[in-house]
């Protein structure tokens, strides 16, 4: 067969059906379509492969704050009488204590799980060119599956205690989605941080206690602010900066008892909610700032 005949060696053309190329190594990507689209499919195989095997699958995800919740239940309401003073904002305490407890369980497990996220994934950050934001985004959404099942639990717990459907239960979107971006915002900022210094992870497990304790989970806003208030006034300002603050005391007002003051009525006025807001803004931008600039870098300081 002639040169002139002989038909040229196949060539695919460049990324074809692959959609378009990722410039990198960067946090982010020009395809958001793609990105969102590795991201869930991530923390989908994640959720999947969790309980694979188990024989009693999903029901582990909802054992630990149940028996957190019974435990603290135990001690602190039937041992210490804490939420059994009469007053109204304690009404339903069990519900707002477990409702604490479910949110803070996604809080914690979001950034526990994310610290550790790009080192445990070396393999693929050096052979694979994608957007390294998924990794930490993946650990938060995986995080948020567990927290659906658990909202689940939490509801049928509140119906059977009495408390009847109302309509700020459509606030919940909102309350959730203040959690999420705080929580989202440390996540990046960790699991950026521990990819060069080792000791972010005992820190961090170190201040997540602090913050569980240091938030209304067992101790009620309102009791917080009468111990406090008017002689630690500036103290009080301070601990209700914690957007975790807003969050749990707004969960409590909007999903459990309106006899619960709101968030903004607890702080002093809706104005006050300026704070934590702020925080919550300044802590998504500060480490989605970090993590991109770390993003380069991150292979080679593995």
């Amino acid at each position: 067969m002639s040169a002139e005949t002989t038909p040229a060696p196949y060539e695919p053309a460049p990324h074809a059906g692959l959609g378009r190329p990722i410039r990198g190594p960067r946090a982010l990507t020009d395809d958001w379509v793609r990105f969102w689209h590795l991201t869930y499919n991530i923390a989908r195989n994640e959720f999947k492969l969790k309980f694979f095997g188990s024989a009693l699958g999903y029901v582990w995800q909802v054992m630990k704050p149940l028996l957190l919740f019974g435990v603290l239940y135990v001690f602190f309401v039937l041992i210490v009488h804490v939420g059994r003073g009469g007053k109204p904002s304690e009404q339903f305490y069990g519900v707002q204590l477990l409702g604490s407890i479910v949110l803070f369980t996604f809080f914690g497990e979001a950034t526990g799980g994310a610290v550790r996220s790009v080192v445990d994934r070396e393999n693929l950050v050096r052979k694979i060119q994608f957007p390294r934001l998924v990794i930490p985004l993946s650990v938060v959404l995986l995080c948020f599956f567990n927290l659906m099942l658990n909202l689940v639990v939490v509801l049928i717990f509140a119906l059977i205690s009495g408390v009847h459907p109302m309509l700020s239960w459509l606030e919940l979107p909102l309350i959730l989605a203040m959690l999420i971006v705080f929580a989202t915002g440390l996540a990046m900022l960790l699991s950026a941080l521990f990819v060069s210094l080792r000791d972010i992870q005992p820190i961090w497990e170190v201040f997540s206690q602090m913050l569980f304790y240091g938030s209304p989970v067992i101790i009620p806003v309102v009791a917080v602010r009468e111990k406090l208030i008017p002689n630690h006034t500036l103290l009080f300002h301070i601990y209700t900066l914690n957007p975790l603050v807003a969050v749990f005391q707004q969960f409590r007002h909007a999903i459990v008892t309106h006899a619960t003051p709101s968030a903004g009525a607890t702080i002093g006025s809706w104005a006050g909610l300026v704070g934590p807001l702020a925080v919550t803004a300044g802590v998504f931008a500060l480490g989605f700032w970090v993590f991109n600039r770390s993003a380069p870098l991150v292979a080679e300081n593995l």
